[in-house]
């Protein structure tokens, strides 16, 4: 899911100007830039099959510690945008008009504080829901099991300010039930910036559980009743402070025992050492506190949520990214512009010769093929015979019969075209010859220097041959050439169209 940029982070300053963040976001008043964020629709299984490689184990990125069949997988669609996709179960959503209803609902809940719904799918027995991407992990792996540094106390102030930023918009957007709150629903974006899933606003998100974590972490009445309500999340927003406060997950009732003890030093996370205000941890503990009370009428509401930690934030001006220690990096798949790229990724070797046959060999217009008269005159007609017999071998999957006719063809050419050693290549993997598929697939490349298709030839033959890292380099240096035949001919029919 492609992340869009960020404003920067103003607040009412401490003579009480007004700064930008208190302003109105834009016009349209839901923190978005609307075309930075793709319009909510229903894909296809088969696009979104193909933008997870199959629905690939290796591409399943949550660490939330749910269990299949709600599984979220990373994934890039064909134009290039990356994707978060959670997969449920069919028993979580039997009505699959109502899924989808609720989906779309859920996707006009737009912000910029919220990992926006982009899209569902719900055909067959499949419960699809998309959204974007978030290339930089979960508020849980950052609090609990960094490596580098632990997260700053400025930061963890501005996302209990953003998540209830985000809660707020979710209420006042007649979304006030939140299911699960917890440090695995936020997650950072492109920027560093945290920010609440939206897949915690769908209704049964849970297999119809509306929490999954250990049941001292749930709201009281949820233990009488089974119901969630605003106020239970409230609720669950305090344990998330607690989180924040301590660096570690830790039980409400031991919290408050420490509160109520006066114990905040043994609340608070040790690793901080000392690089906050007193006075700053005192008022966010009493924040947790009144969020954590066992009567929903006593928790206070989103709006003063707001009031109480807009004030306590901490150097406003420095990047979300820049206080996190995170490098700024959008790659995060190998861009795949083509079925051909994406077979390949998968070594999907039926489906790459089903491409090539599709293909054929329009790609050779680039390569230096051209035969004088003389060879016309005198070889056409062997030539023509023994292509046609290799291409007929090729396409009924005789591939030992397609090699011999293609070696010939090799001989009697003066510049064979990159195509056929294409396919030889092909042949030669089918018949588990992948020394000579990467020779083949080399040879492809002389012809065509800048040829995605050689490079993906090679990748395959590279990984049959057990050696997987320049197998990746192979794709991602094919993925590379094809961005840049696509952004080359958009740039051209751009100019065409503004010349006209």
């Amino acid at each position: 899911m492609g992340c869009f940029p960020s404003k920067p982070n103003n607040f009412r300053s401490p003579d009480g100007e007004l700064l930008e963040a208190e302003k109105p976001d834009l016009a349209n008043g839901d923190g978005v830039e609307e075309d930075k964020v793709a319009a909510f629709k229903e894909y296809g299984l088969a696009e979104l099959r193909a933008a997870t490689n199959g629905f690939s184990r290796e591409l399943i990125i949550s660490e939330s510690g749910e269990k299949a069949p709600n599984v979220v997988y990373k994934g890039k669609l064909d134009n290039n945008r990356l994707i978060a996709i959670k997969r449920f179960s069919k028993e979580s959503w039997p009505d699959a008009r109502q899924f989808a209803a609720e989906a779309a609902g859920v996707g006009k809940v737009r912000h910029k504080r919220l990992v926006n719904l982009i899209g569902c799918c719900a055909e067959g027995d499949e419960r699809l829901l998309v959204a974007e991407y978030m290339p930089n992990d979960t508020l849980s792996k950052h609090l609990f099991h960094w490596e580098k540094q632990p997260m700053p106390w400025a930061m963890r102030l501005r996302v209990a300010y953003y998540i209830a930023q985000a809660l707020d918009h979710c209420n006042t957007e007649n979304r006030r039930i939140y299911h699960d709150l917890n440090a695995f629903r936020v997650l950072f974006d492109e920027d560093g910036d945290p920010r609440l899933s939206s897949f915690g606003v769908m209704k049964n998100s849970r297999d119809g559980k509306s929490y999954s974590t250990n049941l001292a972490y749930t709201p009281p009445e949820f233990l009488r009743t089974g119901r969630v309500t605003p106020e239970s999340v409230v609720y669950s927003y305090g344990t998330v402070l607690l989180d924040l406060l301590s660096g570690k997950h830790i039980p409400p009732s031991h919290a408050l025992d420490l509160i109520r003890g006066k114990n905040l030093l043994l609340l608070m996370d040790s690793s901080l050492e000392g690089q906050y205000a007193s006075e700053d941890a005192t008022k966010l503990v009493g924040l947790a506190s009144r969020c954590l009370q066992f009567e929903p009428r006593d928790r206070p509401t989103y709006k003063f949520l707001l009031t109480a930690i807009a004030p306590l934030q901490k150097e406003v001006e420095v990047a979300s990214h820049v206080l996190m220690g995170l490098t700024k990096n959008t790659v995060a798949l190998p861009i795949m512009l083509s079925p051909l790229g994406k077979a390949c990724a998968r070594m999907d070797l039926t489906a790459v010769h089903d491409i090539l046959l599709k293909t054929g060999y329009k790609d050779d217009e680039g390569a230096e093929n051209e035969l004088s008269f003389q060879e016309w005159t005198q070889q056409v007609q062997e030539m023509l015979n023994t292509k046609k017999f290799g291409d007929i071998a090729f396409r009924d999957k005789d591939f030992k019969t397609a090699i011999d006719y293609y070696s010939k063809l090799v001989v009697i050419m003066s510049v064979p075209s990159p195509t056929l050693f294409a396919r030889r290549a092909l042949s030669y993997l089918m018949n588990k010859q992948p020394e000579l598929a990467l020779r083949d697939a080399m040879q492809a490349q002389v012809c065509l220097p800048e040829w995605p298709t050689a490079f993906y030839m090679q990748a395959l033959a590279l990984s049959h041959l057990g050696m997987d890292t320049d197998s990746q380099d192979m794709l991602n240096d094919g993925a590379a050439l094809e961005a840049k035949r696509h952004s080359n001919t958009t740039s051209w029919r751009s100019s065409s169209v503004n010349s006209s």
